[in-house]
Parts: C-alpha cells; sequence; structure tokens
C-alpha cells in the first residue's frame, strides 16, 4: 500500500534529480531553484540515496 507520505517522498525525489539534471549538478544551483538551502539539498541526496555523477558536479 503507498500511503501519503511515500508519494511525497517519490514527488520531492523526482524533483531535487530534475533539478540537479537542470543544474549540471551543481547542488547550491539546485537548491536555490527548489527555494531550499545547500544544507538540506545534502541532506535529502543522502537520504534518497541520489548519486551525484562524478565529473558532473
Amino acid at each position: 500500500m503507498i500511503t501519503l507520505k511515500n508519494r511525497i517522498e517519490r514527488i520531492e525525489k523526482e524533483e531535487i534529480i530534475k533539478s540537479l539534471e537542470d543544474c549540471k549538478y551543481v547542488m547550491a544551483h539546485a537548491a536555490r531553484r527548489l527555494g531550499i538551502t545547500e544544507r538540506m539539498i545534502g541532506y535529502k541526496v543522502k537520504k534518497y540515496n541520489i548519486v551525484i555523477k562524478k565529473g558532473e558536479h
């Protein structure tokens, strides 16, 4: 069963990945685009196990 929390987390992860891709994996730029701090995007990247491509940041 998919809970509301799971859906929200999936959407959040997808938006973070999209923003990182659009900002060429520069976390500071992606964070500003999302309206969150650099610290918060770092936390969420770890939380969702998002892989930052080498040579892309």
